[in-house]
């Protein structure tokens, strides 16, 4: 690890502001929290700062500026209070007297939750890495702080005020999820661990097309296994007619555009983009498979059929390291999670070192009782694309141009 972890510092006596990410599902009618998964996940950091004596200052969003989740953070630490057993004291203010003096009085192992930093206006401004050190967040906390800990991976795709701006101002590390989610992409990514197979479904199909592009371009991957709607559209690509039915979806979903792009990857990487010899199609309620060869079909391709099971199964199987991005199919209706339980199933039995990313992607991995058998189930969704495509997360870049100020 070339950045600096919690590894790295001493935080007994010292005030440290750690920037989490719990932005959780909301209720939009009575605006109650309906999940606290990444509280949970969250909680891990900010438990040891206290265990080890930080007088810990939490930041944190939930949704954005008028949309039905931008709540405050008060039922927040209500979870994370039950969640580690501990007591969390909550400021309804971020940058005012009320929070400043919450900071000035905190003793060690004591843990102040402020609230959300996104009621603040200049905290999404769209601005350069030194011009959100100059926020009025920084400003304000900054100098009331001994370092700053960043633990907000799947935010660290947002160049916002408390992401990047508290790190040309604080010696800055890496709380523990930050930790993993680079290491594991680090892993994923590794030109050592070959083969690499990246299974790509579901409806982000934007997304699989631009990953495609990214790891086929820069040999990071071996294989690319295609489900979902992601497959249809490769196939589409290769000048196979889905049928009417099926070619709508990827017309409304403005998926057609994308058609040319996925043409000249299958051109160019045709041994290495796997796509399905049958699929599964919606028939009078029920499964049933039909071969690619025997397209188009009057109905819903639902999923991907036995023999591409065993097909993409036999890629996973010599796998080293696997990326798990989509499901399948429908894997919400039992009759259509036959190909996503087979493929990730042979991806979590392989030897291979495993990370999954996306909702769907987790929601299956939890349906199929899979989850806790993956190697590292990732927070981040924009965050962990945008990782594995080779972009540089705003953090990464504040870190690596202003760490040696701190530390030599």
């Amino acid at each position: 690890m070339k950045y600096k972890t919690l590894d790295d510092v001493n935080v007994k006596g010292k005030t440290v502001i750690v920037r989490v990410d719990f932005n959780s599902t909301v209720d939009p009618e009575t605006k109650k929290l309906l999940d606290d998964e990444r509280i949970k996940l969250h909680s891990i950091t900010i438990k040891e700062l206290a265990e080890k004596g930080a007088k810990v200052v939490v930041l944190a969003h939930q949704g954005r500026p008028g949309d039905p989740d931008f709540i405050g953070l008060e039922q927040h630490a209500l979870r994370l209070k039950d969640i580690l057993g501990m007591n969390i004291k909550f400021i309804e203010d971020i940058v005012g007297e009320k929070a400043i003096n919450a900071i000035k009085t905190l003793k060690d192992g004591e843990i102040l939750l402020l609230d959300n930093v996104r009621c603040l206006p200049d905290e999404m401004a769209k601005k350069s890495i030194e011009e959100h050190a100059n926020s009025t967040i920084v400003k304000v906390l900054a100098p009331l702080a001994d370092m700053f800990i960043i633990d907000a991976f799947a935010a660290a795709h947002r160049a916002h005020a408390s992401i990047v701006g508290f790190i040309p101002k604080l010696p800055t590390v890496f709380g523990r999820i930050m930790e993993k989610e680079v290491l594991a992409i680090d892993k994923v990514r590794s030109v050592e661990n070959r083969p690499i197979v990246y299974v790509l479904g579901g409806s982000k199909v934007k997304e699989g097309v631009e990953i495609s592009e990214y790891v086929l371009s820069n040999n990071r991957v071996d294989y690319i296994l295609t489900g979902g709607l992601v497959a249809q559209l490769f196939l589409y690509a290769k000048g196979i007619n889905l049928g009417d039915i099926n070619v709508n979806v990827l017309k409304e979903r403005g998926l057609l555009d994308l058609v040319s792009k996925a043409k000249t990857l299958i051109d160019t990487f045709k041994e290495k983009i796997v796509t399905p010899k049958d699929l599964a199609v919606k028939f009078d309620g029920n499964r049933k498979e039909i071969l690619v060869e025997e397209l188009p079909t009057e109905y819903e391709i639902s999923d991907i059929g036995s023999k591409t099971m065993d097909y993409f199964v036999k890629f996973l199987s010599n796998a080293k390291a696997v990326f798990l991005h989509g499901p399948m199919g429908i894997y919400e209706d039992s009759k259509f999670i036959e190909g996503t339980r087979a493929v990730f199933k042979a991806a979590v039995e392989s030897k291979a070192f495993t990370v999954a990313g996306g909702g769907h992607t987790i929601a299956a991995l939890s349906r199929l009782g899979l989850y806790g058998k993956v190697s590292y189930v990732s927070s981040g969704g924009g965050a962990l694309l945008e990782a594995l495509m080779g972009k540089k997360l705003p953090v990464i870049e504040a870190i690596e141009k202003y760490q040696t100020k701190f530390f030599n």
